[in-house]
């Protein structure tokens, strides 16, 4: 999954691809460069961001993912990244197939209606609190056990609401609410939340708790290290990555699968 900043403040490249045609040459080069989906965002959820009107979501997102959908190939799928019903339906006309919504369909109720209506499928997340305030003190006892109750709690919670289990992806929100420590734990424990029997998102690309461990503070110079978690994630069973540099860690999600195909066989091809 490529990540399309369609926003003047997000952390890593926020304010390159507010136009249209800017944002659209990005799109097409995320899917050249090996991305399977194009996540398009309107609103910044970094940590501290402001909340965006669901109006200029729209503004910024619709004409992009028309866009997109008329010139990605077919089988390169549109994700709307926001917590917006109205965006999301919206986004969902222009061409997008996929909601990504961080709060886990808890900011707008009506979110998970429009998913079981559209049958488009839904990233649920995991966060603690809200952009505005996720960092100030994030808490638990044991934060893989909370993220793992948390994330079942809304397949319930989405399968009561019509929205079908083939639909349904989860994202541990790596960064979101989250100390260093939390993240690497997360990260660990991956394995247990591919338990949980759905599809798992990683959004680890860029991350500033990477920074904290490598001692590197600008998010360009990340790469690396979110190829080391996307490799790691690859043994874990996650199935999609959400990340900003596709070709790199396209690379390290065919090597890291080529290792995994053959230590499952049992063999040493």
């Amino acid at each position: 999954m490529g990540i399309l900043n369609v926003t003047p403040d997000s952390f890593s490249d926020g304010g390159r691809y507010l136009a249209r045609e800017q944002a659209t040459a990005h799109g097409l080069a995320l899917a050249a460069a090996g991305a399977d989906i194009i996540d398009v965002v309107g609103e910044s959820t970094r940590p501290g961001a402001r909340e965006v009107a669901p109006a200029e979501q729209i503004r910024r997102v619709v004409e992009v993912i028309v866009a997109l959908r008329r010139a990605l190939p077919g089988e390169v799928s549109i994700s709307i990244d926001t917590t917006s019903a109205v965006v999301a339906e919206a986004a969902l006309q222009a061409g997008a197939t996929m909601i990504n919504d961080v709060s886990a369909a808890r900011r707008d109720p009506r979110m998970l209606g429009l998913a079981a209506s559209s049958g488009a499928s839904l990233v649920l997340m995991h966060m603690q609190g809200s952009p505005q305030t996720m960092q100030d003190d994030p808490c638990y006892d044991d934060v893989v056990a909370e993220v793992e109750l948390f994330l079942s709690e809304r397949v319930f919670c989405a399968v009561r609401a019509g929205v079908r289990e083939e639909q349904i992806i989860l994202d541990p929100g790596i960064g979101f609410g989250k100390t260093v420590e939390h993240n690497l734990q997360l990260l660990a424990g991956l394995s247990r939340l591919v338990g949980l029997g759905y599809p798992v998102l990683l959004g680890a690309s860029r991350k500033r708790f990477l920074g904290a461990v490598t001692g590197v503070s600008e998010p360009a110079r990340l790469t690396a290290a979110t190829c080391a978690t996307t490799a790691l994630g690859v043994f874990a069973g996650v199935s999609i990555f959400r990340v900003h540099d596709v070709a790199e860690n396209r690379q390290a999600l065919d090597v890291a699968w080529a290792l995994r195909s053959r230590a499952e066989a049992g063999g040493d091809g």
